[in-house]
Protein backbone atom coordinates (compact mmCIF):
# COMPACT_ATOMS: atom_id res chain seq x y z
CA UNK A 1 0.00 0.00 0.00
CA UNK A 2 1.65 3.20 -0.97
CA UNK A 3 0.42 6.32 0.70
CA UNK A 4 0.91 9.46 -0.76
CA UNK A 5 -0.03 13.08 0.58
CA UNK A 6 -3.20 15.89 -0.52
CA UNK A 7 -3.51 19.17 -0.63
CA UNK A 8 -6.60 21.16 -0.60
CA UNK A 9 -5.95 24.63 -2.21
CA UNK A 10 -7.88 27.21 -0.85
CA UNK A 11 -8.93 31.25 -2.42
CA UNK A 12 -6.52 30.02 -5.11
CA UNK A 13 -9.35 27.95 -6.89
CA UNK A 14 -11.35 31.46 -7.11
CA UNK A 15 -9.27 32.64 -9.04
CA UNK A 16 -10.01 33.89 -12.88
CA UNK A 17 -7.65 33.50 -15.70
CA UNK A 18 -4.28 34.02 -13.85
CA UNK A 19 -5.54 30.67 -11.51
CA UNK A 20 -2.49 28.48 -13.83
CA UNK A 21 0.03 30.95 -12.66
CA UNK A 22 -0.68 30.66 -8.96
CA UNK A 23 -0.72 26.83 -8.83
CA UNK A 24 2.27 26.61 -11.13
CA UNK A 25 4.01 28.48 -8.40
CA UNK A 26 2.41 26.80 -5.67
CA UNK A 27 4.24 23.53 -7.51
CA UNK A 28 6.98 25.01 -7.51
CA UNK A 29 7.34 26.13 -4.11
CA UNK A 30 6.60 22.53 -2.83
CA UNK A 31 9.46 20.87 -4.47
CA UNK A 32 11.67 23.08 -3.69
CA UNK A 33 10.30 23.18 -0.14
CA UNK A 34 10.40 19.10 0.21
CA UNK A 35 13.21 18.27 -1.87
CA UNK A 36 15.87 18.20 0.96
CA UNK A 37 13.32 14.99 2.10
CA UNK A 38 14.01 12.50 -1.16
CA UNK A 39 12.27 12.18 -4.52
CA UNK A 40 8.74 13.33 -5.13
CA UNK A 41 6.32 13.81 -7.93
CA UNK A 42 4.08 17.19 -7.06
CA UNK A 43 1.68 17.31 -9.13
CA UNK A 44 -1.98 19.41 -9.05
CA UNK A 45 -5.52 18.13 -10.36
CA UNK A 46 -9.05 19.57 -9.27
CA UNK A 47 -8.05 21.90 -6.67
CA UNK A 48 -5.74 19.55 -5.06
CA UNK A 49 -2.07 18.98 -4.56
CA UNK A 50 -0.72 15.60 -4.87
CA UNK A 51 2.82 14.79 -3.65
CA UNK A 52 4.28 10.78 -3.96
CA UNK A 53 7.16 9.86 -2.71
CA UNK A 54 8.84 7.74 -6.01
CA UNK A 55 11.30 5.79 -3.44
CA UNK A 56 10.66 4.27 -0.12
CA UNK A 57 13.21 6.47 1.39
CA UNK A 58 11.71 9.41 0.98
CA UNK A 59 10.69 11.38 4.53
CA UNK A 60 7.15 11.69 3.98
CA UNK A 61 6.69 12.74 7.63
CA UNK A 62 8.95 15.79 6.68
CA UNK A 63 7.16 16.35 3.40
CA UNK A 64 3.76 16.59 5.06
CA UNK A 65 4.90 18.78 7.85
CA UNK A 66 6.24 21.06 4.99
CA UNK A 67 3.03 20.78 3.35
CA UNK A 68 0.71 21.80 6.46
CA UNK A 69 2.92 24.95 6.52
CA UNK A 70 2.62 26.44 2.93
CA UNK A 71 0.43 29.03 2.00
CA UNK A 72 -2.09 28.29 -0.64
CA UNK A 73 -3.01 24.76 0.90
CA UNK A 74 -5.86 24.90 3.56
CA UNK A 75 -6.30 21.44 4.43
CA UNK A 76 -3.87 18.24 3.85
CA UNK A 77 -4.06 14.92 4.13
CA UNK A 78 -2.32 11.66 4.22
CA UNK A 79 -3.93 8.62 1.67
CA UNK A 80 -3.79 5.55 -0.34
CA UNK A 81 -4.80 5.20 -3.67
CA UNK A 82 -6.68 2.15 -4.88
CA UNK A 83 -8.44 1.32 -7.97
CA UNK A 84 -11.99 2.02 -8.20
CA UNK A 85 -13.63 -1.37 -7.63
CA UNK A 86 -15.73 -0.87 -3.63
CA UNK A 87 -14.61 -4.55 -2.67
CA UNK A 88 -10.89 -3.50 -2.78
CA UNK A 89 -11.90 0.44 -1.34
CA UNK A 90 -13.68 -1.24 1.90
CA UNK A 91 -10.47 -3.24 2.39
CA UNK A 92 -8.34 -1.00 1.98
CA UNK A 93 -10.07 1.37 4.72
CA UNK A 94 -10.24 -1.00 6.82
CA UNK A 95 -6.43 -1.99 6.95
CA UNK A 96 -5.02 1.51 6.07
CA UNK A 97 -6.84 3.15 8.97
CA UNK A 98 -7.14 0.09 11.59
CA UNK A 99 -4.87 2.20 14.18
CA UNK A 100 -7.35 5.33 14.22
CA UNK A 101 -10.21 3.00 14.06
CA UNK A 102 -9.27 0.65 17.22
CA UNK A 103 -8.66 4.24 19.18
CA UNK A 104 -11.40 5.69 17.95
CA UNK A 105 -15.35 4.66 19.36
CA UNK A 106 -16.95 6.90 17.20
CA UNK A 107 -16.88 7.61 13.27
CA UNK A 108 -18.84 8.50 10.39
CA UNK A 109 -17.87 8.01 6.50
CA UNK A 110 -17.97 11.33 4.02
CA UNK A 111 -17.22 10.06 0.44
CA UNK A 112 -16.89 12.74 -2.79
CA UNK A 113 -17.16 11.02 -6.06
CA UNK A 114 -15.99 13.27 -8.83
CA UNK A 115 -16.13 10.48 -11.41
CA UNK A 116 -19.77 9.90 -11.68
CA UNK A 117 -19.22 6.94 -13.78
CA UNK A 118 -18.58 5.06 -10.32
CA UNK A 119 -21.70 3.00 -9.74
CA UNK A 120 -22.29 3.70 -6.19
CA UNK A 121 -23.33 7.43 -5.20
CA UNK A 122 -21.94 9.23 -2.55
CA UNK A 123 -24.75 8.51 -0.13
CA UNK A 124 -24.01 4.70 -1.17
CA UNK A 125 -20.61 4.64 -0.61
CA UNK A 126 -20.73 5.94 2.61
CA UNK A 127 -23.79 3.46 3.95
CA UNK A 128 -21.66 0.58 2.75
CA UNK A 129 -18.58 1.33 3.97
CA UNK A 130 -19.86 2.49 7.17
CA UNK A 131 -21.71 -0.75 7.57
CA UNK A 132 -18.56 -2.61 6.44
CA UNK A 133 -16.27 -1.20 8.75
CA UNK A 134 -19.05 -1.88 11.68
CA UNK A 135 -19.04 -5.58 10.81
CA UNK A 136 -15.13 -5.11 11.27
CA UNK A 137 -14.80 -3.63 14.38
CA UNK A 138 -17.76 -3.94 16.55
CA UNK A 139 -16.50 -1.87 19.55
CA UNK A 140 -17.50 1.71 16.88
CA UNK A 141 -20.41 3.47 16.99
CA UNK A 142 -21.78 5.96 13.88
CA UNK A 143 -21.75 9.81 15.07
CA UNK A 144 -22.48 12.42 12.43
CA UNK A 145 -22.27 15.01 14.24
CA UNK A 146 -19.27 15.23 16.57
CA UNK A 147 -17.31 11.78 15.20
CA UNK A 148 -13.50 10.93 16.57
CA UNK A 149 -12.78 9.60 13.40
CA UNK A 150 -13.60 10.67 9.59
CA UNK A 151 -13.09 8.27 7.19
CA UNK A 152 -12.85 9.67 3.96
CA UNK A 153 -13.16 8.32 0.37
CA UNK A 154 -13.23 10.86 -2.81
CA UNK A 155 -13.45 8.75 -6.16
CA UNK A 156 -11.49 10.90 -8.35
CA UNK A 157 -10.43 10.02 -12.29
CA UNK A 158 -7.45 8.78 -11.17
CA UNK A 159 -8.85 6.48 -8.60
CA UNK A 160 -9.93 5.95 -5.04
CA UNK A 161 -8.38 7.55 -2.34
CA UNK A 162 -9.13 7.02 1.30
CA UNK A 163 -7.87 9.13 4.30
CA UNK A 164 -8.72 9.61 7.57
CA UNK A 165 -10.14 13.20 7.62
CA UNK A 166 -8.01 16.58 6.75
CA UNK A 167 -6.10 18.45 8.96
CA UNK A 168 -6.20 22.05 9.06
CA UNK A 169 -3.37 23.70 7.70
CA UNK A 170 -1.44 26.61 9.67
CA UNK A 171 -2.99 28.93 6.49
CA UNK A 172 -6.62 27.86 6.96
CA UNK A 173 -8.97 30.89 8.02
CA UNK A 174 -6.30 33.20 7.99
CA UNK A 175 -4.21 31.49 10.78
CA UNK A 176 -0.49 31.70 10.29
CA UNK A 177 0.95 29.67 13.44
Amino acid sequence: MKELLMGYQGEMTLKGLNRRNFEQTLLKTLRRKIAAFGEFTVSASQSTVYIVPKTEECNADAAFEVLCRTFGIVTASRAVVVEKDFDVIKVTAAEYLKNEITTAKTFKVVAKRADKTFPLDSMEIGKELGGYLLSEFPHLKVDVKEPQLIVMVEIREQGAYIHGGKRATAYCYGRDT
